[in-house]
């Protein structure tokens, strides 16, 4: 079953409010004092890796089809959170990636194609709520973490390899801003006191402006997956 971007997009929405309202119900019902808020600030880089998508159109003659093509790209996390509990956490992250892209369109009933090389950047805001799974005083903390936060996608045209007939091209630059989900795990190791290593595996889920540009345009959503290495600073 195809699910279309804006489905994604409202999906990723209602979710997201009810992970808040049962981390919110979470805090208030357990026992915890701002005398044992812990702030900290971090960085964290690594690879993105989008996810692809395709489109078809029948037609008299035959089919239309469409499809992009992600590679792999670059990715800073900047964050910095609260440990309001022994096993509950409050982060912000502002997260930066950039990713190349190839797209193919081509109809049978015209017999005009084209292929063309992009590229890609997001920035997105996100607030989560992370779980912990052993207490602050630990040296090995795995977690999970859930949240939610806005998206800016732009995307240029660098080359268009090769074309034929009349194609109906995507826009030379195009941009979209939109609400997403993003989901996480990964693990803080105590170095020293005060500084952790951190590991974290993140998927982030919105509405997709690079399928919507296709001819004709895929249905899926965006899917954005992370695999981040860094540090923790805790204060």
């Amino acid at each position: 079953m195809k699910i279309s971007c804006n489905t994604w997009a409202l999906k990723a929405h209602r979710i997201a409010l009810r992970i808040w309202l049962i981390a919110w119900f979470l805090l208030i019902s357990t026992e915890w004092s701002l005398a044992g808020v812990g702030p900290y600030v971090g960085a964290m880089g690594g690879i993105a890796t989008l996810s692809a998508d395709a489109g078809s159109q029948p037609v008299a003659q035959g089919l239309n089809l469409s499809s992009y093509a992600p590679g792999n790209g670059g990715v800073l996390d900047l964050f910095a959170g609260l440990h309001l509990h022994n096993y509950f956490s409050l982060q912000g992250d502002f997260i930066w990636n950039k990713n190349s892209l190839r797209l193919n369109s081509s109809s049978s009933g015209t017999g005009a194609f084209y292929q063309e090389n992009r590229s890609s950047s997001q920035q997105a805001g996100i607030v989560s709520f992370l779980l912990y799974f052993r207490a602050r005083s630990s040296r090995f903390r795995p977690y999970l973490g859930i949240g939610s936060g806005v998206a800016h996608l732009s995307s240029v045209s660098e080359r268009l390899i090769t074309s034929g007939g009349t194609p109906s091209l995507p826009p030379s630059k195009f941009s979209s801003t939109g609400p997403v989900l993003r989901t996480h795990v990964g693990i803080d190791l105590r170095l020293i006191r005060q500084l952790d290593f951190r590991y974290s595996f993140s998927e982030t889920i919105g509405s997709n402006k690079i399928s919507k540009s296709l001819s004709p345009p895929g249905s899926r959503g965006l899917m954005n997956f992370q695999n981040l290495f860094g540090f923790v600073v805790r204060f």
